[in-house]
């Protein structure tokens, strides 16, 4: 099967801008979050004292990574959410689940 070289990044923007669209958040409460070589967030969300992470993955079946890991540790975000094409949510561990776009935005 033949696929697109930019099929995963255009995927990955049309769902962060749906996944901002979805909560209602203001430009100004929106970041990309990294840590040099060490961890990154697609997207964070922080209003009110609450933060919400998302990683978006193009992928069959998203795995915990160590940048995850890494992420929850140093920011201590209510949650993280990683955002994929699929239609099965499972949880990676306390407070990191994945989601289906379709049902996360349902």
């Amino acid at each position: 099967m033949l696929v697109p070289p930019k099929l995963g990044a255009s995927w990955e923007g049309f769902a962060l801008e749906e996944v901002i669209r979805q909560n209602g958040a203001d430009e100004d409460e929106v970041y990309f979050w990294a840590v040099h070589h060490q961890a990154e967030l697609d997207l964070l969300i922080v209003r009110g004292g609450q933060k919400l992470g998302f990683e978006f993955e193009y992928g069959s079946t998203p795995g915990m990574t160590s940048s995850l890991g890494r992420a929850y540790e140093l920011l201590a975000p209510d949650n993280i959410t990683v955002v994929y094409p699929g239609d099965k949510d499972y949880r990676l561990a306390d407070n990191i689940w994945v989601r289906g776009l379709k049902g996360y935005l349902a």
